[in-house]
């Protein structure tokens, strides 16, 4: 048991889970895997730091709104209330949720009079938190009616210019003036009607460091920037990119529903084509984002959107922050992206990363700290502002400019991109001064809670999600955490840092350990139940099996483990599958579809795990000879018939529909009623589906006894083993199975399995099986609509494309405007 919370027994329901825990808390991102080659306007509030150490108890009075729930709740939500403080720590909605988290009032207390006192100066000196992430109308390059404003936070340069093709890289006569904040500015007046610095022209800014030398940066706020391909590790130049009406790409479709659940295809353009290149934007929206849809997933999440100079770190060490990668294209190129996946119905996520910078000085954000003080600069200085095993600069989340500068980037993507949501990368990293190195989470709340935990970057979360969520209030963030810091995933009214959802880290680890150190008589069903619902109550999180952390070289994916040199030779149709391609192929589909249906409120799936991509990602390298073969998708394994992919794509797609038809994962309901040992399987609900998972390598049951809530009449929803998923067909899909009752009526322990109901199905080895309760008078249509979860996903595929093409967009969706 964990702090005060603790996992009843079965039934195992969600709403008393414990925190997760990890017992590598080092992994809490991919970024130990990468190790890369690089090395405001404060008009009124200048660099003001954030309010220093905590002083006084947290007291807050609301302006007489009886309404809120929460005294606090008021202080933190309502930006038009004045207000007091007083003790009413009482009130802290979290402690209502997690009496355990009491003997750290005094943190939450500093945590939220800090972020209270940050958002009112906010308010006072920029206006509030919506203006003050607009630094991009006020920073970088941006237009006036009679020319070209330039502004660049740089306060310990000496002097400064604005230089680049429009002057002949010659600055002289483009000096700039700084203010008593260190923001250096500039106007640029139009040149016989047209702009000074012509669009899609190279710039750089150059200054004057303490040391009288000159060097050469690109903008911090840049939202563009190029490198020359030809020449092998050349500079990136800053790109001034304000293309005229006809070239601007205009949004054409709405922002599809926010879904119950999400269900998250996370996806890497450069390398989703099966070409041996870098794919482009269009390319991917044209070629991927419809089999995205085809297998039913509603979310993508985009890595590596952030400019980043080195592209073997997966875009986790980011250079320009407002810049898209132009690896794969232009920003006209992503907006394309983005509102095609948008007429497809699918929201798309970013892939954020505010948790460090790379520490290459010549192209990215790290250049602009020659010679300062952390006061000064985007990052802390010495020590405290460098990852050792990231190999990468920290920010300093105290300072005013990095405030504006972050807070800023979350909503130029959600303005100028129309993102629906962000995936903030290193959140561990962030919220602890350790960052996570070394450290072994264990559940006790002392780990969360101490001179260790980063306040600093707390409160910065705090304002994120805050602005995130009154910018978008459909906004989905999520958060990648390995510790499990209580309230992450809660409102910041309850003194929660207010992420929507959190990455279930722990999952993919305890499905790697099986499959990779434990035979299958080893595999414990309890074990298993307990890794997958061992979350905090009321903090959502999003569970996967694998995401691009297991597929990068040197680690296997799942179905590579499962399967490894038989991938090569043995998935042919044409031949009976070995035992181990066909237990392989069965632990595949259950090992996923577990994991959806009881790990989470939400799923992701990397690019290519839905039909058991073979082989690891290997970027290119000088060790692998700066190869591309590795660094790519291999479609044709999938389209191709006579392959078993088809059969793991047949699945998930499947499996998805299923989600798309129930919303199980967003229900409340899970109960999981019995992890049976000897017969290696785990019988559960989730919402009014009976899943049923056999995890025997021999043993089938006849007649098997699971328990149910409902009475009545079930039949198969899906099933693992049916032939359309490469299975053997030994479930019948049109048998009914009439449930029995159990016991004493409202006495839980007489029941079966502590279930008032229950049926008895077939449960084959390695086999999966869902079953629906049919309701009455509509039996026939069940009958009809659940032949085949498949067949009715690939009819419902038809008919959304068959709707976006009648609502096809005009030439400027199709064509590249460049």
């Amino acid at each position: 048991m964990y702090g005060s919370l603790g996992l009843l027994s079965a039934p195992c329901v969600v709403g008393s889970l414990a925190p997760f825990h990890s017992k590598d808390s080092a992994k809490d991102s991919s970024h130990s895997r990468y190790l890369t080659q690089q090395n405001t306007i404060g008009f009124m509030a200048g660099s003001r730091k954030l309010l220093g150490k905590f002083i006084s108890p947290l007291k807050v009075r609301s302006n007489g709104r009886a309404d809120h729930s929460s005294i606090i709740s008021a202080v933190l939500t309502d930006d038009n209330s004045t207000m007091t403080i007083e003790d009413e720590t009482e009130q802290i909605g979290l402690f209502s949720i997690d009496p355990g988290l009491e003997p750290f009032k005094d943190h939450f207390r500093h945590r939220l009079k800090r972020y209270v006192d940050q958002k009112k100066l906010i308010e006072k000196y920029e206006g509030s938190l919506e203006e003050f992430a607009q630094g991009y109308l006020k920073f970088g390059f941006y237009r006036e009616e009679d020319g070209i404003v330039y502004r660049e936070w740089a306060p310990a340069a000496q002097e400064a210019q604005v230089v680049g093709d429009f002057n002949g890289w010659n600055g002289s006569n483009h000096c700039m003036e700084k203010n008593e904040f260190g923001v250096w500015s500039i106007k640029i007046p139009d040149s016989g009607g047209n702009p000074a610095i012509p669009h899609n022209s190279l710039v750089k800014f150059r200054y004057k460091h303490g040391d009288g030398i000159w060097v050469d940066r690109i903008p911090a706020w840049i939202k563009y920037a190029t490198v020359d391909p030809t020449k092998f590790g050349a500079p990136y130049d800053g790109v001034y990119w304000d293309p005229p009406p006809l070239e601007r790409y205009q949004f054409k479709f709405p922002r599809p529903p926010k879904p119950k659940a999400p269900r998250i295809y996370e996806a890497h353009v450069g390398m989703s084509g099966s070409e041996p290149r870098i794919n482009s934007y269009r390319e991917f929206a044209d070629d991927i984002l419809p089999r995205i849809q085809a297998n039913n997933y509603n979310t993508i999440q985009l890595m590596a959107v952030m400019e980043h100079s080195y592209y073997g770190s997966f875009g986790y060490h980011v250079t320009n922050f407002f810049a898209v990668s132009s690896r794969s294209g232009t920003p006209e190129d992503l907006k394309y992206l983005i509102d095609k996946a948008h007429s497809l119905g699918l929201q798309v996520f970013m892939d954020v990363v505010h948790s460090h910078a790379s520490k290459n000085v010549t192209d990215g954000l790290n250049g602009f700290d020659v010679g300062q003080s952390s006061q000064d600069s985007y990052f802390h200085t010495g020590d405290h502002g460098y990852h050792k095993l990231w190999d990468s600069r920290l920010f300093n989340y105290a300072n005013w400019e990095v405030l504006r500068f972050l807070l800023s980037n979350l909503r130029w993507w959600m303005d100028e991109y129309k993102f629906d949501g962000f995936r903030f990368d290193g959140v561990t990293s962030m919220l602890y001064h350790h960052h996570g190195i070394n450290m072994t989470f264990t559940g006790n709340y002392n780990d969360y809670f101490s001179e260790e935990t980063d306040v600093d970057a707390m409160v910065f979360l705090m304002l994120a999600t805050c602005l995130i969520h009154n910018v978008l209030p459909d906004a989905t963030v999520v958060a990648e955490d390995v510790s499990g810091m209580p309230g992450l995933g809660r409102p910041v009214s309850e003194g929660g840092i207010g992420f929507n959802y959190r990455l279930a880290m722990g999952i993919p680890d305890k499905w790697i350990d099986y499959v990779k150190n434990k035979s299958d008589q080893e595999w414990s069903m309890q074990e298993i139940s307990w890794s997958l619902t061992n979350r905090r109550y009321t903090e959502k999180c999003i569970a996967y099996a694998e995401s691009h952390d297991q597929a990068i070289v040197g680690d296997k994916t799942i179905a590579f483990l499962l399967m490894d040199k038989e991938m090569y030779t043995g998935m042919s149709c044409l031949v009976d599958a070995s035992p181990t391609v066909e237990r392989g192929v069965a632990l595949h589909k259950m090992i996923h579809f577990l994991t959806m249906a009881l790990g989470g409120e939400g799923y992701l799936n990397f690019m290519g795990n839905e039909f058991g991509h073979p082989e690891w990602i290997d970027f290119p390298r000088e060790g692998n000879g700066w190869s591309y073969d590795k660094c790519r998708r291999q479609w044709d394994l999938v389209d191709s018939d006579h392959l078993r992919y088809k059969f793991m794509n047949a699945f998930n797609r499947a499996m998805n529909a299923l989600d798309e038809k129930y919303s199980f994962i967003a229900s409340t309901k899970q109960i999981v009623s019995s992890t049976s040992e000897d017969d290696k399987v785990i019988v559960f609900e989730r919402g009014d589906l009976v899943f049923v998972f056999n995890f025997h390598p021999e043993n089938t049951y006849d007649g098997y006894k699971v328990g149910c809530d409902l009475p009545g009449k079930y039949r198969v929803a899906l099933d693992s083993d049916a032939l359309e998923f490469g299975g053997h067909g030994r479930v019948g899909h049109d048998v009914d199975h009439f449930t029995s009752p159990e016991g004493i009526p409202g006495v839980p322990e007489t029941n079966f399995n502590n279930r008032p109901n229950s049926f008895k199905v077939l449960s084959p080895a390695r086999t999966c099986v869902v079953y629906h309760r049919v309701e009455e008078g509509l039996e026939k249509t069940d009958e009809s609509d659940m032949a085949s979860v498949s067949e009715s996903a690939a009819a419902d595929v038809t008919a959304r494309d068959e709707r976006v093409e009648e609502s096809a967009p005009d030439d400027n969706f199709a064509a590249d405007p460049s």
